[in-house]
């Protein structure tokens, strides 16, 4: 069959998209169709999951770091031999930053880029006709997209659904299923979200559970028959020139965030990835040209990290003659210090000033604008890239370092000073997404 997609989507977060997504997606591969998975906006977490659910890497689409023909093509990557491409919105199918049309990080910007019709999932609970007008309300509010049918979420009994599927019905729209009050299909939390898919006790046993959920409550020959045909170009695309020919690159518990699409783009521009574990006490290889440092969770694993001799030895030879790069979690291990949750603080590599601690916390979140002030492991002076900022970690003491780029966020600020660079290191809480292209 001809590809064909489908945008899973809900009024706000919080309205069971993804327990729904990932629930279909196993379903429907359980069935044998060949799904591929993408995740609007910046999420390391939830792609994890998809890839867990289907077998195969999820990408991550963003309308605002991302300009249209470089998204376009990723989701060509990513849907390649499938037969259906399930996309999963972000927070509220609208809500995004302020930006011209298309460019506003907003999942519908997505459905429209890539011409997706949409799934609404809605939460019925406090409600029952009255999710029609919801409904009708998405429907409507954007003449770019089509909401092709619509799930209930938190039925509370049959008379609720007799109400609620009432008001589905008079706003002129599908309902292609509704979901019972279910605690038994949710998944663990974090305060960066979901517990990672490779953490979760399990995890197959509880996709089967969501599976079968879905299933039973689901029309999914519906959901099929309402998803498009896309057209997408097949064409090899990098979001992020690979820093060098042998990347080393930190793959753990605690540095799991990097981007599916980032190293399958490194792949097809010829880099090599050389795999290490931090956590297991291994140094970088010594054949890599570079070493890259993911965010994730370095917090948990601050005492374990600092007392591995072989893998902070190995990072500081390798900093002497070759760049070395952390993203968020990385650059605080690169860093002097790092204080975990209770208070303890932990010795980290030193190849920085930096100090931080999770003592205090405090969430910091948003896009950036980023350009960089030398040359680095990220790219050339004066070269721009669009990412963002999602940590609950602080700087309590900055060091002497000079700043690694000057950031923008979304909103109009001025630029300010991000991240540090001492020699060939640097580090930022600044997550890539993509470089901007003139």
């Amino acid at each position: 069959m001809s590809l064909k997609g489908l945008l899973i989507a809900a009024p706000r977060s919080g309205s069971g998209k993804t327990t729904f997504t990932l629930g279909a997606m196993r379903a429907l591969r359980q069935r044998g169709v060949v799904v591929a998975g993408v995740k609007s906006g910046p999420d390391y977490i939830d792609p994890a999951f998809h890839r867990a659910a289907l077998g195969r890497d999820s990408y991550n689409l963003d309308s605002w770091a991302m300009p249209p023909d470089l998204l376009a093509a990723l989701a060509a990557q990513a849907a390649s031999g499938a037969d259906l491409l399930l996309a999963e919105a972000s927070m509220g199918l609208f809500d995004g930053v302020p930006a011209p049309i298309g460019r506003s990080g907003a999942s519908a910007d997505v459905a429209a880029a890539l011409g997706l019709p949409v799934l609404l999932v809605l939460d019925a609970s406090g409600q029952a006709q009255s999710a029609g007008a919801v409904a009708k309300g998405c429907a409507a509010f954007d003449p770019r997209l089509r909401v092709a049918g619509v799930v209930l979420n938190n039925i509370a009994s049959p008379r609720h659904l007799t109400l609620a599927r009432a008001g589905i019905e008079a706003a002129g729209l599908r309902l292609v299923g509704s979901m019972p009050k279910c605690k038994d299909v949710s998944l663990p939390e974090r305060h960066l979200g979901l517990v990672q898919a490779a953490e979760t006790a399990g995890l197959d046993r509880k996709l089967d559970s969501l599976a079968t959920f879905v299933e039973n409550h689901v029309d999914l020959d519906a959901l099929l028959e309402i998803a498009a045909p896309l057209g997408l170009p097949a064409r090899a695309v990098s979001a992020l020139s690979p820093p060098g020919q042998r990347i080393a690159v930190a793959r753990d518990e605690a540095f799991s965030f990097l981007y599916p699409h980032i190293l399958g783009g490194w792949r097809q521009s010829g880099a090599e990835i050389l795999a290490f574990s931090p956590l297991a006490d291994e140094p970088p290889s010594a054949e890599a040209d570079c070493v890259w440092l993911p965010g994730g969770y370095p917090e948990l694993h601050a005492g374990r990290l600092a007392a591995n001799t072989r893998f902070l030895g190995g990072l500081r030879a390798f900093a002497a003659d070759r760049p070395v790069h952390g993203e968020c979690g990385g650059y605080m291990v690169l860093g002097e210090s790092l204080t975990d949750a209770e208070g303890t603080e932990h010795a980290m590599a030193g190849l920085l000033s930096a100090r931080t601690s999770f003592a205090k916390r405090k969430m910091t979140l948003g896009y950036r604008d980023a350009t960089l002030l030398d040359d680095c492991a990220l790219g050339r002076k004066g070269q721009r890239f669009r990412g963002h900022e999602f940590h609950y970690a602080s700087i309590v003491a900055q060091g002497a370092d000079a700043p690694m780029a000057s950031a923008a966020d979304a909103y109009g600020g001025a630029p300010t000073p991000a991240g540090s660079r001492r020699g060939l290191v640097t580090g930022s809480f600044f997550h890539c997404v993509a470089e901007v292209v003139s």
